[in-house]
């Protein structure tokens, strides 16, 4: 049993910086290093420490005797509660300052000088992806379902009753699937719902601490029909999705091409991000490729990139997940793409293409997941290769990741920040790094 912390008492701070995960950061009496959420830089605040985070503290502001005059008011009634939205009290200009930030100091840290453009912006209303947790409670006045996300780093559900990120078509869904939920045999204690937004409508990936009953299925594909869904998928809690309903395939398209992606399979969070990342890579992809040119494109997904990269170039597009990979071969199968594109199912993880493999091609695009590619970094900057086009969401890993091409030799050519994660403190970037 751990012995208990004895927590600093209440002071008077004054924030110096938003951190990195867009809590105040600021120092106590005593020197103890505390981490404020939902204030602003230079803000006077009564800061109430909660508990051990990292060498500090974690803190609440339970007042702001000064309040910066960049502060604004949150749009939305659960700001401050929910998890989803960390700075929605930031004034728009400092806002998309601090982002870019993130951003110029990630590389730098890795001994680049950035010139970072304008923010290229996600507005309200974008985001076609929630991935929602459901609890089953007795008592309460939703009927005893509670709908939502979580609380900030706490396991409590929000019963969400508005949200100014989610696209309009995937919140007027919430409240239907409460009254879905309620009923539901499957459903005990507790679940989640991820829905995709595809161009044929929104995917439901549904899991259950119960198996589905007849009942339950015949529910579903009455739901999905009301609400105009392709497809509901079930899993009883982690295990494999089978189908619980389909009314027709549930498609997407990546540039031109219709691809059926795995249920809950990665999207990039908006169109309008998705667009800007696409016209990134393109723009930096060789103007005048020869007919034998090709790109290694790795963590591709189920073909987001894969399909507007091979209008330009041939594609080896190298995917670790099973299903997504499939999706994407699939696709280039049956648009008769197969001449232009090849896919490898791999895990970059644990067996990243080797130098050697890397040599064989002209440029190499990659898309990691949050934690970065350390591993296939690595052998990249060990390779013959002279262009590397990064789509990075997490500005921690893309320093550690860009550090290795700095030493390698590689120069920054061009970077772009796009705010696809609007009022969060996560960062979407495009770096292109040549030598």
């Amino acid at each position: 049993m751990k012995p208990l912390v004895k927590l600093p008492e209440p002071a008077e701070i004054r924030i110096q910086r938003l951190g990195s995960d867009g809590d105040g950061v600021a120092e106590l009496p005593g020197g103890e290093r505390v981490y404020v959420p939902f204030v602003l830089p230079d803000e006077q605040v009564l800061a109430r420490p909660v508990g051990k985070r990292g060498e500090g503290f974690a803190a609440h502001a339970d007042r702001i005797s000064e309040p910066s005059p960049h502060r604004v008011e949150p749009p939305c009634l659960h700001f401050g509660v929910c998890g989803g939205c960390s700075l929605q009290h930031y004034a728009k200009p400092e806002y998309l300052a601090w982002k870019t930030h993130l951003l110029t100091a990630a590389l730098r840290r890795a001994g680049f000088s950035p010139e970072v453009g304008a923010m290229v912006e996600t507005p309200p209303g974008a985001r076609r992806r929630m991935d929602l947790a459901i609890r089953r409670e007795i008592g309460l006045r939703q009927g005893g379902i509670t709908l939502g996300l979580h609380a900030m780093r706490g396991s409590e559900v929000i019963d969400l009753t508005e949200c100014h990120v989610l696209h309009p078509t995937l919140f007027g869904l919430i409240a239907p699937m409460r009254a879905l939920f309620r009923g539901l045999n499957a459903l005990g204690r507790e679940g989640s719902a991820i829905v995709n937004l595809l161009d044929s409508g929104p995917d439901l990936l549904l899991r259950t601490d119960r198996p589905l009953s007849v009942v339950d299925r015949t529910r579903l594909a009455a739901f999905a029909t009301e609400h105009g869904m392709p497809r509901v998928m079930w899993a009883h809690n982690t295990g494999l999705p089978e189908t619980a309903a389909l009314l027709r395939p549930a498609t997407t398209d990546f540039s031109g091409t219709p691809v059926v992606p795995p249920a809950g399979g990665f999207l990039q969070a908006s169109r309008p991000g998705e667009a800007a990342i696409i016209a990134a890579v393109m723009a930096a992809l060789p103007a005048k490729p020869t007919a034998k040119s090709r790109v290694l494109e790795l963590y591709a997904g189920s073909g987001t990139l894969t399909f507007a990269i091979v209008k330009q170039m041939r594609v080896h597009a190298v995917e670790g997940d099973t299903e997504a990979s499939g999706a994407l071969k699939a696709a280039a199968n049956a648009t008769g793409q197969t001449g232009r594109i090849t896919v490898e199912q791999r895990d970059l993880q644990r067996r990243p293409l080797s130098a050697k493999e890397i040599d064989a091609f002209n440029v190499v695009v990659l898309d990691p997941p949050h934690g970065g590619a350390e591993t296939q970094t690595a052998q990249i900057a060990a390779s013959k290769i002279k262009k590397v086009i990064y789509v990075s969401c997490n500005p921690g890993a893309l320093t550690r990741d860009a550090l290795m091409l700095k030493q390698a030799g590689f120069k920054l050519e061009s970077t772009v920040a796009v705010d696809q994660f609007l009022w969060s403190a996560r960062l979407e970037s495009v770096s292109v790094f040549v030598r």
